[in-house]
């Protein structure tokens, strides 16, 4: 979760469970600021969201992208996109020392399996949501024009 603290904005207490990401900090502090954010960065202010944790015109979905690998923890580069219920990764790239190189995809559904145990990117019950995902998971990637891990 995460904790921001703002007496003149937000009342103490207060929840969002809207899609927020590092990635909004800076837009944030600008508007907070009084300062125009720059329409190419990255990121939305929060600002919308702290009087009452919404916002009409909020995202519907994150992307994200992890591609320091190897570093610290060793978490293996992968891209992926976010909604309220669903995750689809992309997992890729070389291997490092004995780690094997990867190429695999999984999908959770976060409502019925908030843990991410179950991987259900080859089921076919899941199939329409997948596709559906796929193709704003590639919008997005073109958006950003982030091209690695294709």
């Amino acid at each position: 979760p995460l904790i921001i603290s703002y007496p003149a904005k937000i009342k103490a207490g207060s929840v969002c469970d809207e899609l927020v990401q590092n990635i909004d900090y800076a837009p944030t502090f600008l508007d907070v600021a009084g300062v125009s954010v720059p329409a190419d960065m990255a990121g939305k202010s929060l600002l919308p969201l702290f009087r009452n944790g919404k916002s009409k015109n909020w995202r519907q979905s994150l992307y994200y992208h992890f591609y320091d690998y190897p570093a610290v923890g060793m978490v293996r580069r992968h891209y992926g996109i976010r909604t309220d219920r669903y995750k689809l990764i992309h997992w890729y790239g070389k291997g490092y020392g004995t780690d094997p190189d990867i190429d695999s995809w999984e999908l959770f559904d976060l409502k019925t399996d908030p843990t991410e145990i179950n991987n259900v990117f080859n089921d076919q019950e899941y199939r329409e949501i997948r596709e559906r995902l796929l193709v704003e998971l590639d919008a997005k990637r073109k958006e950003i024009g982030d091209r690695e891990g294709k």
